[in-house]
Parts: C-alpha cells; structure tokens; sequence
C-alpha cells in the first residue's frame, strides 16, 4: 500500500462519513430510523439491495468459489430472476401492510406465535452467520493486504475487524436505515469499478479471455456450470431443486433484504427499486466469479501464488485468499487503494445492513411485543442500543470462524442456509397463494422444519466422512447427504405439515385474512396494484430476463 493507495482510501471514508452525516438528521420516529421515513427513491432502494448482498464475505467468498470450484456456484449469482418475484409477487402485499418486518406480516398474515418463531430464528442466524462471516471475511483481506501495518500478519486481522464493525455501528446507530440506503448507494459504485478494474488487469496479465476459457475447457469438470448427478457437492438436479428455495427465501423473505424495499416512498418506488436491484445483480458473475477463475489460472500458470492450506492431509489452494492476493500483486498503485475501498465498502455496507435489519427485528418483534405502550423515541433508542448488541455478539464469534471455514465462506453460508430457508420459503408461498393455510400449519410447518434442519446441521458436523465420527453408518450417510437435495426434502416436509395440519384444524377468519392473499385482495388493492405498474417496470424486468437467459446459454456451453 502507497501513500496514493491511502489517500484514496481517505477521500472515500470522508465520502462516507458525510453521507452518513447527511442521514442523520430527521432520526425521531421508528419509521424515520428503521425505513428512512418511507420516503427512498427507486435508484437508491436498488442500489442498496445490491450492496448489501455483495458483501466483503461475497466478494472473497464467491471468488474463492470460482478458483475452486469454476461456474457451479454462478446459480446462486444468476438470482436477478427471483428479484422480479420479489417486485411483481410479494411486495405488493408487504408494502400495503405497512409492515416494519417479515415475521410483523406473519403475525398479520398467521398469529404472533409464527411471528415470535421467525424473529428468534433470524435474530439467531444473523449473529452467527452473516455478522461473523462478513467480519471475519474483511479481517481476512486486511490479512492479506496489510501484513505489516500493524506489526504482524494476526494483529493486521484483528484491526480490520475490529475497526470496520465499530466504525459501521457507528454511523447505523445515528442514522438508521436513511444512512444505510444513501451509503449503500454509494459503495455499489465503489464495488462495480473495482471489481471491473480487476477483472480486466487479470485478463491482460493472462493473456485474454481466450485463454481463460482455454485452461478451463482443459478442467472442465472442475469448472462447468452444470455438473453431472454423481457430483458430491453440485449434481445439476439439487441445484435445480436447491437453489430457488435459497433464493426466494433470501431475495423474498429474509429481513435483511426486504426492509430495504418497505422505504419505498410509494408501491411503485418499492417495486421498481425491486427491479432496479436485479438488474444490477446481472453482474456479479462477471465481476466476482471470473476473477477467482482468472486468479486460478495464473496460479496454475505461476505467474501468481496463492496461499494454501492445510485440510485433512491435503495442501490445497486457499480460494478465500485469492481476491486480495490478486489486488495486491495486479493493480497499480491508487486504483489498488479504490478496490481496497471497495472491499471496505463491501464490508460495511453488508454489515450496516445486517445491522438496522436486526435492531428492527429486535425491536418491533420482540421488545415492542414484551413492553407494549412506549414512545416512539423510547423505541428508537433501543434500536440503537439492539444495534450496538448486535455489533458485540459479532465481534465475540470471529474466534470461532476460522474453525468453520474449511470449505470456504461462500459454501458454508451457502451449506447453513441450505437448512434455515426451506420452512420459511413454504410458509410465505402457502400464506400468499393459499387463503386455506392457518395459523396452526404455518406454526408446525415452522417448528418441525426448523429442528430437522438444525438436526442435519448438527449431524454433519460431527458424523460422515472425514468428520469426528463414521459410525453408526446410517447417521454417517445422514450427514453426508448433499445440502441441495436435503433443501429439497426440507422444503417438501415443511409443505407437508402446513398443508396437513391446516387441513385438519379450523380455517383462518377471512377478516384477519383480508387483502394479505391472492385470493382474498379487494378490488381497490388490485386497482393500485395495477396503477402502479409503468413503462419502467416492464423495460426493467425485460432487461432482467434477457440477461439471466443468456448467461445461462452462454456459460451453459462455454468449455464445449
């Protein structure tokens, strides 16, 4: 790192901080701090989906994924399609509810017991998964880039980490949601230059886009978008089965993402920031992916080293280094400090994120539920102070993850939500498209899905091959079993049981029920749903469409 590296890196924090300077003002009502005062426009909510799902976890991890293991992963980055589910499907009905959170739309749609089921889950899952692999994910890249700075290599991490989650706590506890939108905004620029830049100094240095599709042609079976049925981490049919129950729980149900859209100043901006969201996530393939797979290549060509590890009795290449490793040896000096500013940006703005979503969550779903009756000001304070908790418990689980982290940060978080995703995704389908479906089901849909999932989870950590234990040979192939088809099993016993057991019990009031599904919508919901669909949506979704159809013709067949 130079000086011109630093001072780069200096004008973008001052950015930043003005920004979130700027947001702080008009911080007095939970719809001030938690939803920006419902009034985003359509460009900012998009660009906010898009850096808050691009963080600095994905950006190492999905690189990592492309060194290792090529195009299987670009599935999960090829989801811009389950973003137009997001916009013409579910946020009409979350939008109109006025809703602060998804499990306050169950309690709407279902009971406060399937509210109070999906607000301890998701609290839980936030902590320990998306807080520490996005903390541990950008301590990694100070690792890598700043060995020395700090005197070690150890103290280099511990820095990073520490200093991005006090300084994103920071400006989320003053400014709320309005701070993480206008930031957000921001660092999704800051991430598409940067990652663009290295892209095309990787491809230069290799010597072409040729080249690249020639040395993976050469390994396609490690490289290929589809993999055969015999594949043992992605058989062609669990992605097909796996992957848009990830997807639409993630893109259409998960707190973290949709909070941003409930912003929008009216229906429309809420959808069209929906759109606007997916058409920028038609790019992470190209800007995350192939990076990995060009720094793989010339790994393979020894015109870069990659670090190793050590797994089992295997020295393999650690793809999460690959990333940094790449912005430290290809770029020049000042454009090396933007994309370091880029992976910052990453960091933070997934981490402003997560933040404000689970003070919301903490909040509206279990402190206002517990002491009803307090002042609006009174609940904002506590959403700073759950916001300030949250940076905590983050910060005392980077410990633990280098000891999780094996089979590298995308495919872990991928492996663990593959069990948490499945009986949240049926329970918000069947509550939308099915007005039979009561709170009962959605309440054991829930709960049994739930421990099966935790079980698999537990199972796989400790039985199976090459884990602490191999026998008995039935929990062994329990969690050896592939998470993409598991998700798939999860998902139709969850059906299963909220269909049976609402089946069996009484059907839901029709006035509790009225205008939170497709069929039991006023004829004035549908005339504003339909008002506020414009020109803008249907050229947005088309582009979405266009671009998702022909990345998969493409990279289905480009090692033929």
């Amino acid at each position: 790192m130079t000086f011109w590296d630093w001072v780069v890196i200096g004008v973008y924090f001052l950015l930043i901080a003005g920004i979130a300077w700027h947001a702080t003002y008009r911080q007095k009502t939970p719809k001030d701090f938690f939803l920006a005062g419902r009034n985003i426009g359509f460009f900012a909510i998009g660009g906010s989906l898009f850096a808050s799902n691009i963080g600095s976890e994905h950006i190492v991890g999905v690189s990592g994924q492309g060194a290792t293991s090529g195009m299987a992963m670009a599935h999960y980055e090829l989801h811009a399609w389950v973003m137009l589910l997001l916009a013409w499907v579910f946020v009409p009905f979350y939008y109109r509810a006025g809703v602060y959170t998804m499990p306050e739309f169950l309690e709407r749609r279902f009971s406060s017991r399937a509210r109070w089921i999906l607000s301890i889950v998701s609290l839980l899952a936030y902590v320990f998964t998306k807080v520490a692999v996005t903390v541990y994910a950008g301590a990694l890249v100070f690792q890598t880039l700043l060995p020395d700075t700090f005197g070690t290599p150890e103290n280099a991490f511990w820095v990073g980490a520490f200093a991005t989650v006090i300084l994103t706590g920071l400006y989320t506890v003053i400014g709320g949601l309005r701070a993480v939108l206008f930031t957000d905004t921001a660092q999704a620029f800051v991430l598409l230059v940067g990652s663009i830049a290295l892209t095309f100094f990787g491809l230069r240095e290799l010597g072409g886009w040729g080249e690249l599709q020639a040395m993976a042609s050469a390994n396609a079976d490690q490289f290929a978008l589809w993999r055969p049925l015999d594949d043992p981490e992605f058989p062609w049919l669990g992605i097909l089965i796996g992957t848009p129950i990830v997807g639409i729980w993630y893109w259409c149900t998960d707190q973290y993402i949709v909070q941003r859209t409930l912003a929008g100043r009216d229906l429309g901006t809420a959808r069209r920031g929906a759109l606007w969201g997916g058409v920028l996530k038609l790019f992470p393939v190209m800007l995350f992916l192939i990076p990995g797979m060009i720094g793989w290549a010339l790994h393979q060509k020894g015109m870069l080293d990659i670090p190793t590890r050590l797994i089992g009795d295997e020295t393999v290449m650690d793809g999460d280094q690959v990333f940094p490793t790449m912005v430290m040896t290809l770029l020049p000096m000042g454009l090396r400090g933007l994309v370091v500013g880029g992976l910052l940006a990453a960091l933070m703005s997934s981490l402003s994120s997560l933040f404000n979503s689970t003070a919301a969550l903490f909040t509206r779903d279990v402190y206002e539920k517990i002491t009803p009756g307090r002042s609006e000001q009174h609940l904002v304070r506590v959403g700073r102070v759950a916001t300030g908790v949250v940076v905590a418990l983050g910060m005392l689980w980077i410990p633990v993850m280098p000891h999780v982290a094996d089979l590298g940060l995308y495919h872990y978080l991928q492996n663990v939500q593959s069990y948490l995703a499945p009986p949240i995704t049926a329970v918000f389908l069947l509550g939308l498209f099915w007005k039979r479906i009561n709170a009962y089901g959605a309440v054991w849909g829930m709960s049994i899905g739930f421990v099966l999932g935790i079980a698999k989870l537990i199972v796989q950590a400790l039985f199976g091959e090459g884990q602490t234990f191999e026998e008995p040979a039935f929990l062994a192939a329990f969690g050896d079993f592939n998470f993409l088809y598991y998700a798939g099993v999860l998902f139709a016993a969850s059906v299963a049981v909220i269909i049976g057991v609402s089946l069996l019990t009484p059907p839901p009031d029709p006035a509790q029920i009225a205008g939170l599904t497709y069929g039991s919508r006023s004829e004035e919901q549908i005339r504003e749903n339909q008002e506020s669909q414009g020109t803008a949506d249907y050229v947005l979704t088309a582009i979405v469409l266009v671009g998702v159809i022909a990345a998969y013709l493409y990279f289905s067949f480009w090692l033929t």
